[in-house]
């Protein structure tokens, strides 16, 4: 009895060991997605201020919701149950502005970052005699061709958009017929209604056309690109996916990139009256080679808000301009000793006798409160936080909202001042939090989440009381209770220079302090960009962290949340003050008792690729390893409106430049070092690595390097982000764990 007593209890143990024990954090799941937490897909608030539409997962339908209780009210499309529909998914929608009618985007080809090509399909939301949903016709927009940036007017009748380079005009109340507005569009040459390469990216948009507020008139910016220099990057069959027609020979890619102190595109803006077919040129004076990153209609239908900022991007003008007689008045002009922040573009909104803006001319970024003639009506906000986005203005209760990380750098909160000025915090979870308001700011969707906290998203009323909540994450946070996942926790450190810097660490499960741990710094660096901020997120560094190093992040000199001066303190010599402070931060780190010094690693990608060459090669060896993905080395290769925006062109800033650059400290190179890159990358050029890696070839410096045939610079199709992670994996263990 006591032998089987004892195999009990000793089976019992063996269980209780097997339930305590935790799963293996694989790099393949998290290369996969596995732990990323679920959110809501494509959801568009509907006019009437009380519902909100969502696609599905599959594509297939949209699914109409009640605001106040968050529950499904009716289906407003099923591809099953349209008639004459043959699509069996869709991409994406949008909703004309009166509410009749759908949208719906299928075959969507990505062009660039925010740009695409797709076949649009018209869906009219009529009803039967007992108010529901009728069996309606699905119809193509357009036989022409797929088609970018289409566009309703105001009252749903009419949708612009453009094919080739050229503006289109489909009538809906006359057959849907289709009439072309531009003729001289061609590739390389002229862009009418869609900004050129240079503008989508840096100035983050894909549409530069507008209907005014009576359906008359069409404005839209023009680009003549054709004396920007081009740029060709080779192209080969490849795999995931291939291109069969390159089997033999490969082909090449070729558009317009202009690089620091070249020539970009000229711009101006024009209408187009849709009764009387007159296009006119709008008389603005921009500098000649001053951008016009936004056109909008405003409420009233003679004012086109055009805005501009010049070359050096440090004056911000507003104007106004008559669609018909072409004359503009200037409204608002912003200047800066450093640059204008580009998020002042989307913050801008247009209300019948007012409009918004967010300015940091006072040292950090405020909202004001202009009338329609340019007069300041008041200062919205105010003290020694930013606020990052206005969410919209309830004239009916003479509040505004926004979010702003008012408690801390590193989280963002959701607020609203009432008529008597009273700062009113609606969001209740201490992290970061983002809300999507109703057309009436009446209820708002907000997506919050902190370090160890996934997503949450809530359904509120304008008070800040939840309503209703949409998603929880409760399966994910079952999976990560049964695993080992490491937690990351905030610090901050002084360095020599008395500067406070913020960061994160994650130590192993397993920590022990008296063991010597090798490190691997992340970061980004990258001006007014933040890393060490109080969201949920199983990334790679999670992998690492639970493979036995100390991954740790720190946000230094130049990123964001903190104000002007800490900001823009790089302005003319990008790069030297980032590499410095991840230097103090390594040394800091060396310094604690459960570092090992002689095994720190750094690593970074696009930017935060640029700051690990920078700093292992400022001068001071403390690190042993490092990884640059998608790094640029000079921002001689870089483009004109990111690069000028913080070092002004070349032959203005010819010392900030030669700083600024890896070539010119790259015989300083310490520890080993892989280069990582995609050749197709039109963002950062495979000339930045190629470039440097000679340099390097010739300086006698060994490192290693990892090309990706046909990858742009996000890196990623078929295999091929787990090969990257793999042989990043790899690297470091070769070199700070000796693995």
């Amino acid at each position: 009895m006591r032998k089987i007593t004892l195999m009990l209890v000793l089976f019992m143990a063996c269980l209780m060991a097997m339930a305590q024990a935790k799963q293996t954090l694989e790099l393949k799941d998290i290369v996969s997605g596995r732990f990323r937490p679920q959110g809501i897909r494509n959801v568009v608030p509907m006019a009437d201020g009380e519902h909100y539409t969502q696609m599905n997962a599959e594509g297939t339908q949209i699914t109409k919701y009640a605001f106040k209780t968050g529950k499904p009210v009716e289906v407003l499309f099923d591809v099953t149950k349209a008639r004459e529909c043959n699509l069996k998914h869709f991409d994406s929608y949008q909703f004309s502005p009166d509410g009749s009618k759908l949208l719906i985007a299928t075959e969507t080809t990505p062009i660039y970052r925010h740009s695409y090509k797709a076949v649009h399909y018209l869906y009219p939301l009529k009803r039967n005699e007992a108010g529901a949903m009728s069996n309606n016709i699905l119809e193509r927009l357009s036989d022409g061709g797929p088609q970018q940036v289409p566009v309703f007017s105001p009252d749903g009748n009419l949708v612009a958009f453009v094919r080739d380079n050229n503006i289109f005009l489909v009538k809906l109340l006359y057959g849907s017929s289709e009439s072309q507005v531009t003729e001289d569009g061609k590739q390389n040459a002229i862009i009418n209604g869609i900004p050129d390469w240079v503008y989508e990216e840096e100035f983050g948009y894909n549409r530069a056309l507008e209907f005014s507020a009576d359906n008359t008139m069409l404005a839209f910016v023009r680009f003549d690109e054709s004396e920007v220099p081009s740029y060709s990057f080779p192209l080969f069959a490849g795999e995931a996916p291939r291109i069969d027609a390159l089997q033999d020979y490969p082909g090449e890619y070729t558009y317009k990139y202009p690089k620091a102190g070249y020539s970009n595109s000229k711009v101006e803006v024009r209408t187009f009256d849709i009764k009387s077919k007159v296009t006119r040129t709008i008389k603005v004076p921009v500098d000649g080679d001053g951008y016009i990153p936004r056109i909008r209609f405003t409420n009233d239908p003679n004012k086109l808000a055009i805005l501009t900022l010049n070359r050096h991007q440090n004056r911000f003008d507003m104007y106004f301009a008559d669609p018909r007689s072409t004359v503009s008045k200037l409204a608002l002009r912003d200047e800066s000793p450093y640059y204008i922040n580009e998020n002042v573009l989307d913050n801008i909104r247009f209300y019948p006798d007012n409009f918004s803006y967010i300015s940091d001319k006072d040292g950090y970024p405020h909202l004001y409160w202009y009338s329609m003639n340019g007069n300041l009506v008041k200062k919205v906000t105010s003290g020694s936080f930013e606020v990052k986005q206005f969410l919209g203005y309830n004239a009916t209760e003479d509040a505004f909202y926004y979010t702003s990380n008012e408690e801390s750098p590193m989280r963002e909160a959701i607020y609203k001042t009432d008529r008597k000025g009273k700062r009113i915090k609606l969001s209740q979870q201490v992290g970061t939090n983002k809300a999507l308001f109703s057309p009436t700011m009446k209820y708002y969707i907000n997506t919050y989440s902190n370090l160890n906290t996934p997503t949450l998203i809530t359904l509120n009323d304008n008070t800040g009381k939840v309503l209703q909540t949409l998603v929880t994450n409760d399966e994910l946070k079952q999976t990560l209770a049964g695993m080992g996942i490491p937690q990351k926790e905030f610090f901050t450190f002084k360095t020599p220079d008395g500067i406070e810097l913020n960061g994160w660490m994650m130590k192993p499960t397993a920590f022990s302090s008296s063991k010597k741990y090798p490190v691997l710094m992340y970061q980004y660096s990258g001006p007014g960009s933040q890393e060490v901020v109080d969201r949920f997120g199983i990334t790679w560094e999670t992998y690492m962290a639970s493979q036995d190093y100390i991954v740790v992040c720190v946000d230094g000199r130049g990123t964001g949340g903190r104000g002007s001066e800490f900001q823009k303190s790089t302005y003319l010599n990008l790069g030297v003050k980032e590499a410095k402070d991840q230097v103090y931060a390594a040394q800091h780190l060396g310094s604690l008792p459960y570092v090992d010094k002689t095994r720190i690693g750094i690593w970074g990608w696009s930017y935060g690729g640029y700051t690990t060459l920078m700093s292992m090669s400022e001068g001071t060896p403390v690190f042993k390893a490092g990884v640059a993905v998608a790094a640029p080395t000079d921002f001689r290769f870089y483009d004109t409106i990111y690069t000028e925006r913080f070092m002004r062109t070349p032959k203005e800033n010819t010392e900030g430049y030669k700083a600024t650059s890896a070539f010119t400290r790259a015989d300083k190179l310490e520890g080993n070092l892989l280069l990582v890159h995609g050749m197709a990358d039109d963002n950062v050029h495979f000339q930045n690595v190629t470039e440097y890696a000679e340099h390097l070839v010739q300086l006698g410096k060994q490192f290693d390097m990892q090309i990706y045939t046909n990858r742009n610079h996000g890196i990623y199709g078929g295999n091929t982000r787990q090969h990257l992670y793999t042989k990043l994996t790899n690297f470091f263990n070769s070199h700070l764990n000796g693995r």
